[in-house]
């Protein structure tokens, strides 16, 4: 038997080695323009999940892809289209960002987020398009019957994305070029 290594060994230590001051807030909340992503992480029985981890990547309101430094020490005013959020007691995570907006033409605005939570040999992939993406080369080759579960819901603060980790309803989950 070998030894595990970091991508078999996930959490639960995530409230320990990887929140820091701002990491949620991609932009300060109350910025123009500014929204709020939020959901629940569910279990295959439909139960929160109160030690999950959420990273969100995201291009700025005009599809532009940052190139910034500086998502650890949040200056106020950088965007660098990264964020971390850990899941409370209930399984609820919020990022405080902007809305996407399309990175290419024809292409739907999406928010990309990666999962990490006891129980998972590896992270998981899958991406949150906002509300009526329209056409979308990603989106279009999920059955059709699954789409909605890569679909955000409006609220009145921004966006709702539940994530379900496996059962009925489970989150579509993609496979990254570099896993």
């Amino acid at each position: 038997m070998s030894t595990p290594t970091p991508g078999q060994t996930v959490g639960p230590f995530f409230g320990y080695a990887l929140p820091y001051d701002g990491d949620s807030e991609l932009v300060p909340p109350g910025s123009p323009g500014a929204v709020r992503l939020s959901g629940l992480v569910l279990d295959g029985a439909g139960q929160p999940v109160p030690d999950a981890l959420l990273e969100l990547w995201q291009p700025d309101a005009d599809g532009v892809v940052s190139r910034e430094t500086g998502s650890l020490r949040r200056d106020g005013f950088t965007f660098t289209g990264w964020g971390r959020a850990a899941t409370d007691h209930a399984g609820r995570y919020s990022f405080t960002t902007v809305a996407p907006g399309p990175t290419a033409s024809g292409a739907a605005p999406f928010f990309a987020l990666t999962i990490f939570a006891r129980g998972l040999l590896d992270k998981l992939h899958t991406r949150a398009y906002l509300p009526d993406p329209g056409a979308d080369r990603l989106l279009e080759s999920v059955p059709a019957e699954r789409r909605d579960t890569l679909v955000a819901r409006p609220d009145r603060h921004g966006f709702v994305f539940d994530v379900r980790l496996q059962g009925e309803g489970e989150t579509v989950f993609l496979r990254h070029a570099r896993d």
